[in-house]
C-alpha cells in the first residue's frame, strides 16, 4: 500500500515538474523573440479595419475571378 502511495506521489511531483518546465520554456521563448525582434509585442493590430478603396476592391474582385478558374476541374 505504501508503494502505491509513493508511486502516486512521485507521479504528481513529475506532473507538476513537467508543467513548470513547459511554462519556463514558453517564457524563455517569448524572451528570446523579444530579444531577436527588439519588440515587446508580437504584432501591432489596428483597432479598426481600413475601408478598401474602389481600386483595391476591383483588384481583389479580378484576382478572385482569376483564381476561381484555377480550382475548377479541367476538361
Amino acid at each position: 500500500m505504501s508503494e502505491l502511495l509513493l508511486g502516486v506521489l512521485a507521479f504528481i511531483v513529475r506532473a507538476i515538474t513537467f508543467a513548470l518546465d513547459v511554462a519556463v520554456f514558453i517564457s524563455d521563448t517569448k524572451r528570446l523573440s523579444r530579444w531577436v525582434t527588439g519588440s515587446s509585442t508580437f504584432a501591432a493590430v489596428p483597432a479598426e479595419a481600413k475601408i478598401m478603396t474602389p481600386a483595391a476592391k476591383r483588384a481583389l474582385a479580378e484576382a478572385e475571378q482569376r483564381n476561381h478558374f484555377l480550382y475548377l476541374p479541367r476538361k
